[in-house]
């Protein structure tokens, strides 16, 4: 699963717009758009995306491992909220 928040930060912090990197992988935006939101990308578009983006260790970013939100720290479950 991809962090999408952090590949969001990742592309911001490079000077990059979502478009730019769109093009640069060669779809257009609403299939980039329609990956981050579902969090998954193809090996090419990774590798592509990790030049750009001069990223070193990619699993943080593209290999993290699915989390709910129900298991992140300091969020309360929804069960008990009625």
């Amino acid at each position: 699963m991809v962090r999408t928040d952090l590949l969001r930060g990742r592309i911001a912090q490079m000077g990059f717009s979502q478009r730019k990197v769109a093009k640069s992988l060669e779809i257009t935006e609403k299939t980039f758009y329609t990956k981050m939101k579902k969090g998954v990308f193809s090996s090419k578009d990774i590798f592509m995306m990790m030049e750009m983006l001069e990223i070193v260790d990619s699993r943080e970013i593209f290999f993290a491992p699915e989390v709910s939100w129900r298991a992140t720290p300091g969020r309360q479950s929804r069960q008990g909220k009625r």
